[in-house]
């Protein structure tokens, strides 16, 4: 290559390199919560342990080429994601102390620089001392001499999952497979708590976090809004785009697309999408079925922003126009959808279930039924609402199936995330309509949080109308 041509190149990169606008150092600390908010929360805790001290142990760095998720807990007490990070909260002096490793220059240089210790961490996370992970044994011998007790999470987050139900499958999946066994961090690093202070009585965290984060802040509300935003773009996105001759995937892929491109830091559960007598499956996600002339499309789908999902489920026609037996069930599946829906309310949820039963048994003795096995249907989906309910659904926040479980008394507050997501069945025919909405308990009723999401069977065959992404970019099998 001549050399002109070379001087010539690299005076031309120098000028473009100039030019070019330098991005911002990325942020060290997050950006979606203000420090306030988590020392409010460790604050509770400190009130809730006494004398003792709690320990939480953060996520490790991931094995493979993917990007590093902080564990639920420690971020909900933190906001910090940093990998083998350990946070003490004091219930006796009312401070807390970050733990964080020395910082690794090599890795600085590879994927850029994270929270270290020192005071530029304690002011951005607010956290009153934040201190080489190395001293980290130092203190628990100190906790020790004096047999203060520890409280620890013994919900373990190190097993592939983070919501209750699916962490009690796994442990005990792999606590019944001859061949497995393993134990995971969270519980190796609670035994060596145990050998290390001997003296301490070693405590369930869970419970205390478990009820704060059954009500949620005004910043909880602000992520769950953007959460549910973003799922119901993406679904609604689904519903333009789907055309017979389509795959799952692609529909999939779409919503993956709208997530992505609105900076969800990734998916909050995997999606189920899924055509025709798919759906009866309820948790189906192979995503390898191809859309049919006269299926029923279920999506259910949600991003994961800042750490906290939502979960929003819509059916739609694949070739947008409802047929005469599908809008008869779907019709009748609504308005009793509807009906429980605008029962909910701050209090008792058990006196909101039986006026939602009472207003269903109203809705059957006046629909118009031609169908006798859409008839029976319903009538067994309002039979299951007169026996004793003390929910109309699972808990939304940090996991689609959040936490409450025990810790929830059957009174709804103010505050308080969940879902309404009841299903309607012909099971000798496969047939499956299920919707489920975002709702927060207000003060004086709720709010569905993905209410734009269209549900009405008019609004969603307009919809389906307009052109959609797979339109635009010519993705249609």
């Amino acid at each position: 290559m001549p050399r002109t041509f070379i001087r010539v190149s690299v005076v031309l990169s120098l000028v473009v390199l100039a030019w070019l606008p330098l991005g911002a150092d990325k942020p060290l600390f997050t950006q979606a919560f203000s420090t306030g908010e988590f020392k409010a929360r460790r604050a509770k805790v400190m009130d809730a342990i006494g004398n003792g001290v709690a320990i939480l142990a953060g996520a490790t760095e991931p094995a493979a080429y993917t990007k590093f998720q902080q564990g639920k807990q420690f971020f909900y007490l933190s906001g910090v994601e940093v990998p083998r990070a350990i946070l003490l909260i004091d219930g006796r002096t009312k401070t807390s102390t970050l733990f964080l490793p020395a910082r690794n220059s090599a890795s600085d240089r590879s994927e850029g620089p994270l929270l270290a210790p020192g005071d530029e961490a304690a002011r951005l996370t607010g956290i009153e001392q934040v201190a080489d992970r190395d001293t980290f044994d130092g203190v628990v011998k100190a906790v020790a001499a004096e047999g203060r007790s520890i409280y620890f999470p013994f919900r373990s987050e190190s097993l592939g999952a983070a919501a209750p139900d699916r962490i009690s499958n796994h442990e005990r999946a792999v606590a019944a497979d001859p061949w497995d066994g393993r134990a995971s961090k969270d519980a190796v690093f609670r035994e060596k708590l145990r050998v290390a202070a001997p003296r301490s009585e070693i405590l369930n965290l869970d419970p205390f976090v478990d009820r704060m984060r059954m009500i949620k802040s005004a910043e909880e509300i602000k992520i769950m809004r953007e959460t549910t935003r973003l799922s119901s773009l993406a679904i609604l996105e689904s519903m333009k785009s789907a055309k017979p001759g389509m795959y799952e995937y692609e529909i999939e892929a779409i919503a993956d697309y709208i997530f992505k491109r609105h900076n969800a830091q990734g998916i909050g559960y995997y999606a189920l999408v899924a055509t025709g007598t798919n759906a009866f499956w309820p948790h189906y996600h192979a995503a390898q079925s191809r859309l049919e002339d006269g299926d029923m499309v279920l999506m259910d789908y949600a991003p994961d922003v800042s750490y906290y999902t939502t979960d929003v489920t819509r059916m739609f026609p694949a070739n947008g126009t409802f047929s005469p037996r599908q809008r008869e069930m779907y019709g009748i599946y609504l308005k009793l959808y509807q009906a429980l829906m605008s029962s909910i309310r701050p209090g008792p949820a058990a006196e909101s279930l039986a006026n939602a039963h009472k207003k269903m048994i109203a809705i059957m003795e006046t629909f118009p039924f031609t169908d006798p096995k859409i008839k029976e249907a319903a009538e067994r989906f309002v039979a299951g609402y007169a026996r004793p309910r003390n929910s109309f659904g699972h808990w939304l926040g940090m996991e689609a199936h959040d936490v409450a479980g025990a810790n929830f008394d059957g009174v709804y507050l103010s505050g308080m995330m969940l879902t309404i997501e009841p299903a309607l069945t012909i099971p000798d025919e496969r047939i499956y309509i299920r919707l489920e909405d975002a709702i927060l308990i207000t003060a004086t009723g709720y709010e569905n949080l993905s209410g734009s999401l269209p549900m009405e069977m008019a609004d969603i065959e307009k919809v389906m109308k307009e052109p959609g992404l797979s339109d635009l970019w010519k993705i249609g099998k």
